[in-house]
């Protein structure tokens, strides 16, 4: 068990002072080719992988994802009379937020591709872990990068909640990825996101500027674009950044 070495653990109120917003950043590239699926679909991963806990439809050429945002597993921040309640760990504190149950809906393109332009991910929503709880960046409110404050409010699963009790992930944990090569879920371009591993068992050496590269993964044997967890230890904290950076694809709706 990793313990944070403070002398107060903050209560990461600084994500609790923020609210969603978008924000693009220019980065001109030449667009990728290499994002084909194969004889393999978007959709028939995405209708696969998910749980029960998330609705999924599908309308011309995008597919849509709808869940209450409330994890299956354990975690320090439902009420101490839900099942699925535990006690934080040892050397970690809770910020003032609950689980809170959420509406969220998102739509990713079945065929995804390479931006021209790429847009940073902003606070906020930026993709949907296979269970229907959001993934968020590596950001915090006032767009500031995580700190180890807030990081000491993460329960075993990398997580906490956010204004309006918008439980998220930020990090890999116990329930979606820690060294493996496991699909986590989809961001909002649709490009599917993985653990710090390859399906090979290796850490991937070819990772560009957005974290991913194309290749094959179990889901996709004939290639996809797809994002790794990041493999550096983030401020020797022991904790592994799921997605910093901009988008690859152009990225659809997340409404809650």
């Amino acid at each position: 068990m990793i313990k944070l070495k403070l002398p107060a653990l903050a209560l990461g109120l600084s994500c609790l002072a923020a609210t969603a917003c978008d924000k693009s950043e220019a980065d001109s590239v030449t667009p990728d080719t290499t994002t084909s699926t194969g004889t393999t679909s978007v959709t028939s991963v995405v209708q696969a992988k998910y749980t029960s806990a998330v609705t999924i439809s599908t309308s011309g050429s995008s597919i849509t994802l709808k869940s209450n945002g409330t994890p299956d597993h354990p975690t320090p921040y439902y009420a101490t009379t839900n099942p699925l309640w535990e006690a934080q760990r040892t050397g970690y504190t809770l910020n003032p937020g609950t689980v809170g149950v959420q509406n969220y809906s998102m739509t990713i393109p079945t065929e995804p591709a390479a931006a021209a332009t790429k847009e940073a991910t902003a606070l906020g929503p930026i993709g949907m872990a296979l269970n229907g709880v959001a993934i968020y960046n590596d950001q915090e409110g006032g767009n500031k990068a995580l700190d180890t404050g807030v990081i000491g409010s993460f329960d075993r699963a990398g997580a906490h909640p956010g204004p309006g009790n918008t439980y998220h992930y930020h990090v890999a944990g116990d329930f979606t990825t820690k060294d493996d090569a496991n699909l986590v879920g989809f961001l909002r371009d649709g490009f599917p996101i993985y653990g710090r591993k390859d399906k090979d068992g290796t850490y991937p050496a070819n990772l560009d500027a957005y974290g991913g590269h194309t290749g094959s993964t179990t889901e996709f044997a004939s290639g996809i674009y797809h994002y790794h967890c990041s493999n550096v230890n983030y401020l020797s904290t022991g904790v592994y950044v799921l997605k910093s950076g901009s988008y690859y694809g152009t990225k659809g709706t997340f409404t809650f």
